[in-house]
């Protein structure tokens, strides 16, 4: 009897120890597949994050780098204006000033009419009034309308 129960209490044994290694064995490869999910879900959210930090920094570099080619291109036009003012105001030292000045003055009764009052202006050019308008024709406002007129021929001198 005591043989038998031996037996029988070693067969038991081996079926517990057989059962508990499947069940060890099912749970390690439920763990292993666990593990791979969540270290695929990990990888494609840091993936995901990853493309979506590198687009934002693309769009930062892009906004940067607008920024300062407008703040070029603004200072380029700067230097272009005072330029273009010194190079104006030097027409009150020439021998021809004074038949700018008549020619101005021709232009303002032109479009103001005959009873135009003209006088030079103190930084060079003239100003002229007649019945409630008035007309501009400083060195400084004619540099200015040049300009002006030039309009976008002007981004063609930093452009590409």
């Amino acid at each position: 009897m005591r043989t038998e129960l031996l037996r029988a209490a070693r067969a038991e044994a081996r079926a517990l120890l057989s059962t508990a290694d499947r069940e060890a064995a099912d749970l390690l490869d439920s763990a292993r597949a666990e593990a791979r999910t969540i270290l695929d879900a990990s990888r494609r959210q840091g993936e995901a994050e990853g493309e979506a930090a590198g687009r934002a920094a693309l769009v930062q570099a892009r906004r940067t780098a607008r920024a300062r080619e407008l703040a070029a291109r603004r200072d380029a036009y700067e230097q272009l204006r005072l330029r273009a003012t010194e190079h104006v105001r030097a027409l009150r030292h020439t021998a021809d000033y004074g038949s700018v000045l008549d020619r101005l003055a021709l232009r303002a009764r032109q479009l103001l009419g005959p009873d135009t009052e003209v006088a030079e202006h103190p930084d060079g050019g003239l100003v002229a009034h007649a019945a409630g308008r008035r007309v501009d024709f400083t060195l400084d406002a004619l540099g200015a309308r040049a300009l002006e007129r030039l309009d976008t021929d002007v981004e063609t001198l930093w452009a590409p």
